[in-house]
């Protein structure tokens, strides 16, 4: 993101298109990432390239092998079983802590990136509604006022904003996160609980789904 200046350096712009093409599935996972081909691609030269698969490698979304070019993350079951885990306590902790701390400011921030969501899954556009999905549990970690919480999320942000834009079900997860977003608002710690709870099963239940229709690590929220 640029800064207030509105100057982004230029390793931080390669980083950051990178990233997205990577979650949003642009660069599929076992892509090549040359660094030459890609400053040619991107009209740059290498040294921003380099910097950027350095930090993509350490977000956990790129693999660098040795003597050769690095490769976008081929996320196995069981790293998603790995992710999955942590999503499910690290959620269930945010969620609860949201629904009790929040204030209007924060609960407004929450509707826009959830109307967003809602406005690109009617409309078919996967990319803006999974990226609005991601944007809305984010949104969420912020109103637990944890910082503690606020900085894990920050250190696992890449991955698991992938995992949570591989879905298809665009509208469902739209609707499963419009009734979090009522239950947060009402303060209704019981009722939010109830609710991750699903909404952990039906990811769990898309990941299963996706896995068995094409045999590799596959889209869920």
């Amino acid at each position: 993101m640029a800064n207030d200046g509105g100057f982004e350096p230029e390793s931080a712009r390669v980083t950051r298109q990178l990233r997205d093409d990577i979650i949003d599935g642009v660069r599929p996972s076992g892509s090549k990432l040359v660094e030459r081909d890609l400053a040619n691609e991107l009209g740059v030269s290498r040294i921003p390239v380099r910097d950027a698969l350095r930090a993509l490698v350490a977000e956990g979304l790129v693999v660098q092998r040795p003597r050769t070019w690095a490769v976008v993350r081929e996320f196995t079951p069981a790293d998603i079983a790995d992710l999955s885990e942590v999503r499910s306590a690290f959620e269930e902790l945010t969620f609860r802590l949201a629904a009790q701390r929040h204030d209007r400011a924060g609960l407004r921030r929450l509707q826009a990136v959830l109307e967003a969501e809602i406005e690109a899954a009617r409309a078919g556009d996967a990319v803006r509604a999974r990226r609005a999905a991601a944007d809305f549990h984010e949104v969420v970690t912020d109103l637990s006022g944890n910082e503690l919480l606020i900085e894990l999320g920050q250190n696992l942000r890449s991955r698991m904003r992938w995992l949570l834009t591989q879905h298809d079900d665009l509208e469902l997860v739209a609707a499963e996160h419009e009734r979090l977003y009522l239950a947060v608002a009402d303060r209704d710690v019981a009722r939010v609980a109830e609710l991750v709870r699903q909404h952990l099963e039906t990811s769990r239940y898309l990941s299963r789904a996706g896995r068995s229709a094409d045999g590799s690590s596959s889209r869920v929220d």
